[in-house]
C-alpha cells in the first residue's frame, strides 16, 4: 500500500469522507451499527475463505471478522475490536485489536468487544432512531435489551438504504480499482478463450480463469464462475462446471474477479472448436446488436429500466425474424430471458441493490449491459434452437458525456473470435510440433 492508504488504492482521507457523508444523511439523534461479516465454517475447525461485508468495509476499511462499528453525530466512528488469546495467535495469527482502530482505521473511539454490553446500550438509549446492517446483524448487539426495546417501538431501520446511496456513485479512487479489476478479468478471460480449443472442459476453463486472475493480482473470484457448455449455457446461473464441452457446442462464461474490494463482471459466448454454425451466428448477431444498441443508450439521465425495455423490444422482434418465436399470439419471451438487461456493479456484483432501476443514471455509476437468450431443451419452439444459450455482458461506466466500456478490450465480434481461436490454435499446434521434433532428434 501507498503511504496514507488504509486499503490498497483507498486513502484514510476517503474513508473519513465516507463517514462524514453518511453522517450527513443519518437523521439527527440516530445511531448506525455495522457488524463485520461473520466467519462461515466448512467443518468444525476449517473456515471458508473470508470475505468482508461491503458496507462494513466501505465505512471502516477493516478486512477482518469479529468487529462492530458504531457511527453517530455524538461520537463519530466508534469501533469495537475483537480480542485474541495466545491460543488464537498460534492457530490464526495476529489480529488488529483496539490499538489499530485509531492508529490504522482512524476511529474516533475504540474499545474491546468485551466492553460492548456496557457501552453500546447507553448509545442506543440516547438515540431516537437506530440503523443497522441487517445482513450481518450479530447477537452481540441484537440481544441487548436496548436494541430489542428500540426494535419493539419501531425505531430500527435497515442501514443499507443509506450506505447503498453512498456507494452508488463511485469516487475516482474506486473507479481506478474497478478499471484494474475489469482489465484483469478481460486478460484472464481472453487467455481462457484461447485455452478452450485444446481443453474443452468446463472445470478446466473455470480453473484457468481463476489462475489467470490471481496471477495478475486479484484476491478472489467475484462469484462462482458460470461455465456452461452446450445446453448448460441455457441455465442462467449454472455452477456445476463439471462437463466436457462437445465439439461444435458453444460455451458461455460469466465470470469476474475482485481486486481490493471491487469486482468485475463479464460474459462472453464462443465455440471452442473455432467456428459458429449459421444458426448460432444468427442468434449471436441478434444478441451482439442488442448489446451495441443498449450501450449507446448509456448516458446520464437514462435509467436501467428504460434500457431494459428497449432491449426486450429489440430481442422480441429479432426472435420472430429468426423464427424462434412464432407470430401465433403466444409470447414465450420471458421463458427465453427472465433477466434484466443489467445491474449496478461495485463492491458487490449486484451493487447498491436498494437503489431502484428506475433511477436516472449519473456520472460515476457503473452498470452491466448483458442481453442474452437461453433456450432450454424443453422449449416448445423449433427443435433446432433447443439447448442454445448466448449472453454478451460488458461493464459500463456512466460518464459526463455518455459511457466508457470497461471491458472493451475483450473481443465479441464473430470474425474476431473465430480468427483469434483458429490462429492461436494453429500457432500452438506448430509450436508443439516443433518441440516434439526437437525432443526426438
Amino acid at each position: 500500500m501507498k503511504e496514507g492508504e488504509i486499503t490498497p488504492g483507498i486513502s484514510a482521507e476517503e474513508y473519513i469522507s465516507r463517514r462524514k457523508r453518511l453522517l450527513e444523511i443519518l437523521p439527527e439523534n440516530s445511531v448506525a451499527i455495522l457488524a463485520a461479516a461473520p466467519e462461515k465454517m466448512m467443518t468444525d475447525v476449517v473456515p471458508y475463505p473470508y470475505r468482508q461485508d461491503a458496507n462494513y468495509l466501505y465505512i471502516t476499511g477493516c478486512q477482518q471478522p469479529g468487529g462492530v462499528a458504531v457511527l453517530s453525530h455524538e461520537c463519530g466512528l466508534c469501533m469495537f475490536m475483537p480480542e485474541t488469546s495466545a491460543h488464537d495467535v498460534i492457530w490464526k495469527g495476529q489480529i488488529a485489536g483496539v490499538d489499530a482502530a485509531p492508529e490504522t482505521f482512524k476511529a474516533d473511539k475504540a474499545y474491546p468487544m468485551s466492553k460492548i454490553q456496557e457501552i453500546l446500550p447507553d448509545m442506543i438509549g440516547r438515540s431516537s432512531k437506530l440503523f443497522h446492517n441487517q445482513e450481518t446483524a450479530v447477537q452481540t448487539y441484537t440481544n441487548l435489551e436496548a436494541f430489542q426495546k428500540a426494535d419493539f417501538y419501531g425505531a430500527v431501520r435497515n442501514l443499507s438504504r443509506l450506505t447503498h446511496e453512498l456507494r452508488w456513485v463511485k469516487s475516482p479512487a474506486e473507479l481506478k480499482l474497478m478499471r484494474e479489476s475489469a482489465s484483469i478479468g478481460c486478460q484472464a478471460l481472453l487467455q481462457t478463450m484461447l485455452h478452450s480449443k485444446s481443453h474443452p472442459y468446463e472445470g478446466l476453463l473455470a480453473a484457468k480463469f481463476e489462475y489467470e486472475c490471481k496471477m495478475r493480482g486479484a484476491q478472489r473470484m467475484a462469484f462462482n464462475p458460470v461455465v456452461g457448455g452446450g445446453p448448460n449455457a441455457a441455465v442462467i446461473h449454472y455452477s456445476r462446471n463439471d462437463q466436457k464441452i462437445d465439439d461444435g457446442d458453444l460455451v458461455l462464461m460469466d465470470v469476474g474477479c475482485e481486486l481490493h474490494g471491487y469486482v468485475s463482471d463479464m460474459t462472453r459466448t464462443w465455440p471452442p472448436c473455432g467456428s459458429f454454425s449459421s444458426l448460432e451466428e444468427a442468434l449471436y448477431d441478434l444478441i451482439l446488436q442488442t448489446n451495441k444498441e443498449c450501450l449507446e443508450l448509456c448516458m446520464p439521465g437514462t435509467s436501467l429500466l428504460q434500457i431494459h425495455h428497449y432491449s426486450v423490444g429489440m430481442l422480441r422482434k429479432g426472435l420472430k425474424e429468426i423464427g424462434i418465436v412464432n407470430s401465433d399470439g403466444t409470447d414465450p419471451y420471458n421463458e427465453l430471458n427472465p433477466t434484466s438487461i443489467g445491474h449496478y456493479l461495485g463492491m458487490d456484483v449486484h451493487d447498491s441493490s436498494v437503489v431502484t432501476y428506475e433511477r436516472p443514471l449519473e456520472p460515476g455509476v457503473v452498470i452491466t449491459i448483458e442481453p442474452g437468450i437461453y433456450i432450454p431443451l424443453s422449449f416448445s419452439g423449433p427443435e433446432r434452437f433447443r439447448g442454445i444459450g448466448i449472453r454478451i455482458e460488458d461493464e459500463v461506466l456512466i460518464t459526463e458525456t455518455g459511457y466508457e466500456v470497461l471491458t472493451g478490450s475483450l473481443p465479441k465480434e464473430i470474425k474476431h473470435i473465430e480468427s483469434l481461436l483458429n490462429n492461436f490454435s494453429s500457432e500452438t499446434g506448430r509450436e508443439n510440433h516443433i518441440n516434439a521434433k526437437a525432443a526426438t532428434s
